[in-house]
């Protein structure tokens, strides 16, 4: 319970990666985070699970009625579909940019990625994600790693689920040592 008194966004929609969204949450929850599942839609959106959709879950908050304020990190699941239907909304990035602004932790595996390249907030930084966006990691102007896990001040990414064991070790790691001066970006 060593994240009591910390708010966590899971920002998401439907084609998340069900084992990058409902892992992490578990694990934050029993570390004591109050965590929300924040959407482009009320209701519920559905997970996609190996060759087909998978199990939904209920979103708590509309992003146009949240606040990077009030909360602690960010956490992005992928999937292909999810962050690349997040990327084309202006709210949802303007969100991801408002952690990099106040230097707070934000975590993004797999395909979300994307969504720091949207923001634009990727340049310049150590990053990895799943091998088929390593171009376009790359193209947006950050160093490519090929580890299960890669911390840039407060940037915490990822590859694929067999990550997620380290991904979330360092998502709370981050979360406990709070904002981070160096992540901060101009806007």
């Amino acid at each position: 319970m060593n994240l009591q008194h910390k708010n966590v966004a899971i920002v998401a929609t439907d084609g998340f990666e069900k084992s990058e969204l409902f892992e992490p949450l578990e694990a934050l929850k029993e570390e004591g985070a109050t965590v929300h599942i924040i959407s482009t839609q009320l209701g519920e959106i559905k997970s996609w699970s190996g060759e087909n959709w998978g199990e939904a879950i209920k979103v708590d908050k509309l992003i146009e009625d949240v606040n990077e304020d009030d909360y602690h990190a960010l956490v992005l699941p992928g999937g292909v579909a999810n962050p690349d239907l997040l990327r084309t909304n202006d709210t949802v990035l303007e969100f991801v940019r408002a952690f990099f602004e106040s230097g707070k932790p934000v975590a993004a595996i797999c395909h979300a990625p994307w969504l720091l390249i949207s923001a634009g907030v990727i340049e310049n930084r150590e990053v990895t994600s799943y091998h088929s966006i390593k171009d376009d990691v790359v193209n947006a102007g950050a160093k490519w790693i090929d580890k299960s896990v890669v911390v840039d001040s407060g940037l915490v990414t990822s590859r694929k689920p067999a990550d997620l064991p380290d991904f979330i070790s360092k998502v709370i790691e981050e979360i406990k040592e709070g904002k981070h001066e160096e992540q901060v970006v101009e806007a």
